[in-house]
Formats: structure tokens, C-alpha cells, sequence
């Protein structure tokens, strides 16, 4: 099984900033760096709780951030990873910017949108 990786844009009020993630799909929200968010002029909103894959409860603080990856451009929630903690694009971001993972070729497509008539 192969992992998938995207170049995801985040446009700040200060600055913006290019990163590579790891797409996670069993990762509701999208992990940015905090020294990365605070530098482009991303504040925290809230702090959420988590439950780690190891079984460890933490708190993160959590804000919205603009993103923009294969011409789609969305504003989702993102959590302010400190230092250990994995850098992934979530769940949440993907469906946010109406991607998804070809589970044949392990990259990011444009999701099919049907209207029932």
C-alpha cells in the first residue's frame, strides 16, 4: 500500500506558506505546524481533545485557515501540531476542497458530483 502526499498552499492575513502533507484519511482534521500557522497570522479559535492512535488523550488548539491544493480553494478547520506530532491533510479538508484518494493510483482526484433529477 502506497502513501499519498500533497502540496497543500495556506493563505494567511500575514503571509502564506507551501507544505507537503501527508494525506491521512483516518484523520478528521488537517495538522499544520503551529510555528507555521502563527507566522502566516493564524490565531486559535478553540482547543479540542484527541484521542492519539496510541490511546493518549491531548489538547490542541484549533483555528480555520485557507487552503488552496489542485485549484480548489476552502477554508477548514486546522489543529496547531506541536512538536511530535504528525503533519497530515485530513478527512475534513479533503471533503472541504471536493478531493478524494483514487484508491488505484494513490493520488488526489476531483470527487464526481451527481444531481438526482
Amino acid at each position: 500500500m502506497g502513501l499519498t502526499y500533497a502540496q497543500i498552499k495556506l493563505i494567511g492575513p500575514r503571509a502564506n506558506d507551501e507544505l507537503e502533507l501527508l494525506v491521512d484519511t483516518g484523520s478528521l482534521y488537517t495538522w499544520i505546524p503551529k510555528k507555521v500557522l502563527e507566522t502566516i497570522g493564524i490565531s486559535p479559535m478553540g482547543r479540542r481533545e484527541f484521542r492519539t492512535i496510541e490511546g493518549r488523550d491531548i489538547a490542541r488548539d484549533v483555528g480555520e485557515a485557507v487552503m488552496e491544493l489542485s485549484g480548489e480553494r476552502a477554508t477548514r478547520i486546522v489543529v496547531f501540531a506541536e512538536e511530535g506530532d504528525a503533519q497530515v491533510l485530513g478527512a475534513d479538508s479533503l471533503e472541504g476542497l471536493g478531493l478524494e484518494v483514487d484508491p488505484t493510483t494513490k493520488r488526489l482526484k476531483k470527487v464526481e458530483t451527481f444531481i438526482a433529477f
